[in-house]
């Protein structure tokens, strides 16, 4: 059965190592005959959240905030899988994306939970110089966790220090399995 994707890529560079992870995991989740649609999060304007407890699921603009974050809360309400990708920066995600992920709060809040559980599932998919990604990972499993999501797993690709560094390393190969396999 088609599954629809949506990936929030986090990354700042838009053919870095984290875009090759996504590149090689949309291959294998379109080989696979599922709907793919990724947030390239660095080129949208999205705020930080301001823990206003004003957001309601039901609305089509569930944030008091109006910014890109409209484009991607239809998307994420209609999705059967999330795939969050970002380098690791300082033992964590990038900002680009920790703000996105805070502001999907706004699909828990008011009318009905939109955002946890729902049989969806979820993949991390990151590239960093180093590789400490325990924190990062501590964090995710927490998440999946509290959202009800089924955690699909990760490709955690370390030793990744210039763009392109991660061409022809197993982790491009196991992303793109990871797409293929989901079902």
């Amino acid at each position: 059965m088609s599954k629809k994707i949506v990936i929030l890529n986090g990354s700042p560079r838009k053919k870095g190592n984290t875009s090759a992870l996504v590149k090689a995991f949309t291959e294998g989740a379109e080989s696979a005959g599922h709907t793919v649609t990724e947030f390239f999060l660095d080129n949208m304007n999205i705020r930080g959240c301001k823990g206003c407890f004003g957001g309601h699921s039901g609305r089509d603009f569930p944030c008091v905030q109006r910014d890109d974050m409209d484009k991607i809360y239809p998307a994420v309400r209609e999705c059967d899988v999330i795939v969050l990708a970002s380098p690791l920066y300082y033992w964590n995600m990038s900002g680009q994306i920790r703000a996105a992920v805070d502001r999907l709060f706004a699909l828990e809040e008011g009318d009905g939970n939109l955002l946890r559980g729902h049989g969806r599932a979820s993949a991390l998919l990151m590239a960093a110089e180093g590789h400490g990604f325990e924190d990062v990972l501590l964090y995710y499993n927490h998440l999946t966790e509290h959202l009800k999501w089924n955690n699909l797993g990760h490709v955690l690709a370390g030793g990744n220090g210039d763009m392109g560094d991660i061409e022809g390393k197993p982790e491009v190969s196991a992303a793109r399995e990871l797409g293929r396999a989901i079902n």
